[in-house]
């Protein structure tokens, strides 16, 4: 028995279950989510609220910070390498493609330059972001393989991240 056959028996009856419920009413399956943050007074430390979950975000030293918490592109790049490991879960269950660990590494860089007023030809945001998965199973390198398409297509921060979704400021 694979150390993770007991969880993923338990998410494979729960995503069952979830198709049961939102086939006959997709708009069903449509989850709106939030987030919010605010500065934390002198220390420059951010409460991040998400969901029912509080994460404080800060910057480094070098940018006035303390470092009590992930910097905010640190928090995009985890929240990716979280959705895909989160992902690689599903699709496992998904296409019956068993493993026993998966790991996930994102790595990104970001000019901060422009963050601190110097000239900026372009836009400022993460570049380069990359993703490595460690997968270990027993299952064929062609399932394996099919497995990460399927996580490609089926990631929605990844795709989020690869599509650009447009973000407005609402007033």
């Amino acid at each position: 028995m694979a150390a993770l056959d007991y969880y993923l028996q338990r998410k494979n009856q729960i995503l069952a279950q979830r198709r049961a419920d939102w086939e006959p009413a997709r708009e069903t399956g449509v989850v709106r989510l939030s987030a919010s943050s605010k500065l934390a007074g002198n220390t420059g430390a951010r409460p991040t609220r998400m969901g029912d979950h509080t994460l404080v975000s800060d910057s480094a030293p070098g940018m006035a910070g303390h470092g009590l918490g992930p910097t905010a592109p640190e928090m995009l790049l985890g929240a990716l390498a979280s959705c895909l490991v989160h992902t690689y879960v599903i699709q496992s269950c998904l296409l019956d493609i068993p493993f026993d660990q998966v790991e996930v590494e994102v790595s990104g860089s970001i000019d901060m330059g422009p963050v601190v007023g110097l000239s900026y030809e372009g836009i400022s945001m993460l570049e380069d972001i990359s993703y490595v998965a460690h997968l270990s199973s027993t299952a064929s390198p062609e399932d394996v393989e099919r497995m990460h398409a399927a996580v490609e297509a089926t990631c929605p921060v990844l795709n989020t991240l690869k599509q650009s979704a447009p973000v407005r400021r609402r007033a």
